[in-house]
């Protein structure tokens, strides 16, 4: 069964389900993309920070490029006009193809122009370059001054969600502006499977406690983008569109918010190679 997708104001359609790639690569990450696409999935999410363009590249020379939709992520870096540029384009020869479907700011950075920033997207956009135009881990006053200044619409803001990081005013704010929401580390990294609750309704549902979690986003109108370096993990992350959680189980997960970050952290670190701030 294809996964449902969510319409963006261009009118093209972001499937709800795609094979997040953060922190894998070589072997390990095409074994991973190479198991979803032949799964069903037709949504691969990667970042130049990522460091692994070049290996899913090479799988992707398997696939019908018109089939899947593609995302990747410009470092905070590289936010001048010029270098967001060339990043892209160095990106794109990276994944051998001539577009992404979607191209996001990975994290914002106060420290260059966000009219600057946007303007570039925007040439990206009008080259045919990118399809779509989105942020990453932007909050919602960040997302609004991007949006103020943006000459082509922002369609998704992929943030930090799941049970324990719910963030409902920045939720609220995307849903009100139209903003699709992209779930990253949608299973915590993890941590959230020691949930009792979600263990409990694994049980109940004889599900894995990911599909319990990812079950939950998707119902909550979120894209879920799970990542997994085991194909039969990859595989599994997909089956969520034959089944429904119970309303007062979905209920339960609802109130299991305790505010919990696994990496939006308040203060993050600037002076990283890949994702802080540039000297």
């Amino acid at each position: 069964m294809p996964a449902p997708t969510v319409t963006l104001e261009s009118g093209d359609e972001l499937p709800t389900v795609g094979v997040g790639t953060w922190d894998i690569g070589g072997e390990t990450v095409q074994d991973a993309v190479r198991a979803g696409l032949d799964a069903g999935y037709t949504h691969v999410d990667t970042a130049e920070g990522y460091h692994n363009e070049a290996a899913i590249g090479d799988v992707l020379t398997d696939y019908e490029r018109d089939d899947l939709w593609l995302t990747s992520k410009v470092l905070p870096k590289h936010l001048t006009y010029d270098t967001l540029i060339e990043s892209c384009e160095a990106s794109l020869d990276r994944l051998g193809t001539d577009y992404l479907d979607l191209y996001l700011v990975h994290w914002p950075n106060p420290a260059i122009s966000v009219r600057e920033t946007m303007d570039a997207m925007a040439t990206l956009k009008e080259r045919g370059l990118v399809k779509n135009v989105g942020v990453s881990n932007f909050s919602a006053y960040q997302l609004s001054c991007a949006q103020h200044v943006s000459d082509v619409p922002i369609a998704v803001n992929q943030i930090e969600y799941h049970p324990w990081f719910q963030r409902d005013d920045l939720v609220d704010y995307c849903r009100s502006s139209d903003t699709v929401i992209e779930a990253a580390a949608p299973l915590a990294r993890t941590e959230v499977f020691a949930d009792e609750v979600v263990q409990d309704l694994a049980e109940t549902y004889e599900k894995s406690p990911a599909q319990i979690v990812l079950k939950w986003a998707v119902e909550n109108d979120v894209v879920a983008l799970p990542k997994s370096s085991s194909p039969e993990h990859v595989e599994q992350n997909r089956e969520l569109f034959d089944w429904e959680l119970d309303d007062a189980d979905h209920a339960r997960l609802d109130e299991r918010d305790r505010n919990h970050p696994v990496y939006d952290t308040p203060a993050n670190d600037w002076t990283d190679d890949d994702y802080g701030i540039n000297e």
